[in-house]
């Protein structure tokens, strides 16, 4: 989360927005990956 938090701040990004989105993001890029590594793994 301090690295998120960090990249945020770089980005000019209120850090409690962040911390109030970052759950959401996570969640979002975590389903992206597994379509496609399940893609990778059919394909």
């Amino acid at each position: 989360m301090g690295a998120a938090l960090s990249l945020a701040s770089a980005l000019g990004i209120n850090a409690l927005i962040a911390a109030e989105l970052l759950p959401e993001i996570e969640a979002v890029m975590l389903r992206k990956l597994n379509e496609q590594m399940e893609g990778r793994r059919n394909g």
